[in-house]
């Protein structure tokens, strides 16, 4: 199965005060590192961004697209990364920008696990990670008509299609910490990752 990446960037942060996609995290910013760890896996990378983020800049091969519609969550952000896939893709794998510390086997475990299903997501008691999970381009219909109807909790596609749910167990061989599920939502969050990279704060 030919699996792509999807990167989601959203727009400015309120809790970080900037855009999570261009904090500083050693000599990238958060969305080039993670584009570069991802891009070690999977290809081609679609980055999708809000309508009018400023980007830092990124490979040439990149693939940018845009939401359709502002501040309608990730399920917008899916719909536009899979609508921006080249015809031979079947699957991507679907993450944020503000995961710097991403484990490229967690990746390639996911898109294992995938198999014949839908959709791999990871569930952690009962909680759903639907931006580290596995999609195949066939989900983009319901994906669609979700967001038609304002249904968009991610909660709602998983139910629709046939859904594998990974279980920590399951990915913990790879990623004994689970790392790649650590997104960065505050300052302190921002720093703590940093230094389990081995890296200062800037400035």
């Amino acid at each position: 199965m030919t699996t792509a990446g999807i990167v989601l960037c959203g727009g400015k942060s309120t809790r970080m005060g900037t855009s999570k996609a261009t904090l500083p995290f050693g000599t990238e910013t958060m969305l080039q590192r993670v584009v570069r760890l991802l891009g070690a896996v999977v290809s081609p990378i679609v980055v999708v961004a809000a309508q009018d983020q400023v980007l830092p800049e990124l490979p040439a091969d990149i693939i940018l697209t845009r939401d359709e519609r502002e501040s309608r969550g990730p399920l917008e952000g899916l719909r536009a990364g899979l609508k921006a896939l080249p015809a031979y893709v079947e699957a991507a794998y679907v993450t944020s920008c503000d995961v710097p510390l991403l484990v490229t086997g967690f990746v390639e475990k996911m898109i294992a696990l995938l198999a014949l299903h839908d959709i791999a997501v990871m569930e952690i008691d009962g909680f759903t990670h639907p931006l580290s999970a596995v999609y195949t381009r066939g989900v983009l219909p319901k994906v669609e008509a979700l967001l038609a109807a304002d249904k968009l909790r991610p909660a709602f596609l998983f139910d629709a299609v046939n859904t594998r749910r990974v279980w920590p167990e399951e990915i913990r061989s790879v990623d004994p910490e689970l790392w790649t599920l650590r997104n960065l939502n505050t300052r302190e969050d921002y720093l703590a990752a940093l230094a389990d990279a081995g890296f200062s704060p800037p400035g």
